[in-house]
């Protein structure tokens, strides 16, 4: 019933930005929490970022202060602003809506150093 796409990764230098997208076929209201996952070679999916249903966010200790989870309900989209990046955030991100576990197809961020 709810299908949602990522885009915006790609290669970027190391300190360089990038900013995620997640577009969603339904609704991503307030009533929704929303997060950003990611997943390295030979690593387990990890929790990158979380917006919950009241706005409140939460980030992973290896992320924050460089990245910033947000919102716009009306375009029925979720982003990831990543800056000052680093090697070690090289991986496949994924979108991921609690409610009814929605996952979208995973977009590819690689730094390079």
């Amino acid at each position: 019933q709810v299908k949602l796409v990522e885009s915006g990764g790609g290669l970027v230098q190391a300190g360089g930005s990038l900013r995620l997208s997640c577009a969603a076929s339904g609704s991503i209201s307030s009533s929704y929490a929303m997060g950003w996952y990611r997943q390295a070679p030979g690593k387990l999916r990890e929790l990158v970022a979380r917006i919950s249903s009241s706005g409140s966010t939460n980030y992973a200790d290896s992320v924050k202060g460089r990245f910033t989870i947000s919102r716009d309900n009306a375009k029925n989209t979720v982003y990831l602003q990543m800056n000052s990046l680093r090697p070690e955030d090289t991986a496949v991100y994924y979108c991921h809506r609690e409610a009814g576990g929605y996952w979208g197809q995973g977009t590819q961020v690689t730094v390079s150093s």
